[in-house]
């Protein structure tokens, strides 16, 4: 019996969901299954909408960090590979980022909006109203912080070696989930 199983890029254990992945993962190595673990990169999508501007400004607290975002078809299009042939693919722990890595000052200029970052203790305090479910607000704020020290901007080549193409560049992909300023 095969297992594959979409976790998070190895860079993200700052991020608070972390733990059950890493656990996850733990236990398929443990186990007799053969397994694959595929670790996603952060989604360029969620990027753009983090990074979305408010007030015609993009504030989301990422300070001048970087994040290896990745196009969600690109990891969709990765794990129908691994499922087509699990047998090739067994063992190995793929980590799956985009192929640049996009700060939110440089999805601002792209967007034509002024890149004005708020403070992680404003966003935070933003985060406290109603509306986002009890986990959103901590997973959110791990995002933000991870990205901002820079520990979610290294690339690795595991997506293009899957794909045998080079992965879509995840700046358009944000510009399209972040829309225009406001």
């Amino acid at each position: 019996m095969a297992a594959s199983h979409t976790s998070l890029v190895g860079a993200g254990d700052h991020l608070a969901f972390a733990f059950a992945h890493r656990w996850t993962e733990r236990r398929l190595r443990e186990s007799r299954l053969g397994w694959t673990i595929l670790r996603n990169g952060l989604y360029a999508e969620l990027f753009g909408q983090l990074a979305a501007p408010v007030g015609g400004a993009v504030t989301a607290p990422f300070g001048t960090g970087a994040l290896a975002a990745v196009a969600r078809q690109d990891l969709a299009d990765a794990a129908v590979r691994v499922a087509a042939d699990p047998a090739a693919h067994r063992g190995r722990t793929y980590e799956l980022t985009g192929p640049v890595a996009l700060t939110a000052a440089g999805l601002a200029a792209e967007l034509g909006a002024p890149y004005r970052p708020v403070s992680l203790g404003e966003r935070r305090a933003a985060l406290a109203g109603p509306g986002l479910l009890a986990f959103q607000p901590a997973m959110l704020m791990s995002i933000y912080s991870a990205t901002a020290a820079g520990f979610l901007a290294q690339t690795h080549g595991d997506l293009a070696r899957l794909l045998s193409r080079p992965p879509r560049d995840p700046m358009p992909v944000a510009v399209a989930a972040a829309g225009t300023p406001s």
